[in-house]
């Protein structure tokens, strides 16, 4: 049967979802954890793969399994075998023809940061720092030059290979938390590598007066990534929501 999972981690002991030599990554704890759970080395496919110190609220991957314990157990037991800041949320079965990648229809992305001249311990882990004149008001004014579909090779870092950089934003906010702390938002049918982190760096770029807001459009156009503003640090993004147009889903049979 194919088990989709719902997952959510922090991502800031790992080097990114990806299995990768030598190194601690999210799948690699996963499918040892299903290794050791189910008795089965099983691949996981992920919506999408997420960088090195970049979290993940509901992350969505599939695997196959010939396991006989019911797929909404599998959760449960998964968690037994993975560390604390790994949770699988929610499993269960699917057609096999669902596909956790190439399904997606949208997704949303949060990037959280805050105003302070000092490092702050308690927001460090899920929070980027900012200097203290960033102006709030600026940096919203700036998130509608992004929506809709455009080029954004101007937000896009190199060394992934992509067949086109053309994406469409649905929405993208940006809200004031108080106390100096806020949080973009941003919902797309997909993003590039680095995407949304250089378009949170260049809106905390406009807050703090180094580029201009009406500028925004001018450097969508220029397909020229030297021209937006820097890639925002990994640890202030995570992954909030992955959607799927349709996910057939498949009830219980009588299983252990």
């Amino acid at each position: 049967m194919r088990v989709l999972l719902t997952i959510q981690y922090l991502g800031t002991n790992y080097h990114g979802w990806q299995i990768q030599p030598g190194k601690i990554t999210v799948q690699g704890c996963l499918e040892q954890a299903i290794q050791k759970a189910l008795g089965e080395q099983c691949e996981t496919f992920v919506s999408g793969r997420t960088d090195a110190g970049v979290h993940a609220w509901a992350q969505c991957a599939h695997f196959d399994t010939n396991t006989r314990i019911a797929p909404d157990k599998i959760a449960y037991i998964l968690n037994r075998f993975l560390p604390a800041d790994i949770r699988v949320l929610k499993s269960q079965q699917v057609s096999d023809d669902f596909n956790a990648r190439f399904d997606v229809t949208k997704k949303t992305y949060q990037y959280q940061f805050y105003a302070s001249d000092q490092d702050l311990p308690l927001l460090d882990a899920t929070f980027a720092r900012v200097r203290t004149d960033f102006c709030f008001k600026k940096a919203r004014h700036a998130c509608k030059y992004f929506l809709g579909t455009h080029d954004f090779q101007s937000f896009c870092s190199t060394g992934r290979q992509t067949k086109t950089t053309v994406r469409t934003i649905y929405a993208i906010t940006l809200d004031d938390l108080g106390e100096s702390k806020y949080r973009l938002s941003v919902t797309g049918n997909g993003f590039l590598y680095n995407m949304v982190r250089i378009i949170a760096g260049t809106l905390i770029d406009v807050g703090c007066g180094l580029i201009e807001s009406k500028d925004i459009p001018q450097i969508i156009k220029q397909c020229d990534r030297t021209k937006a503003g820097k890639t925002a640090q990994a640890k202030g993004l995570t992954l909030k929501q992955v959607e799927y147009d349709k996910v057939k889903l498949v009830p219980n049979t009588k299983r252990i």
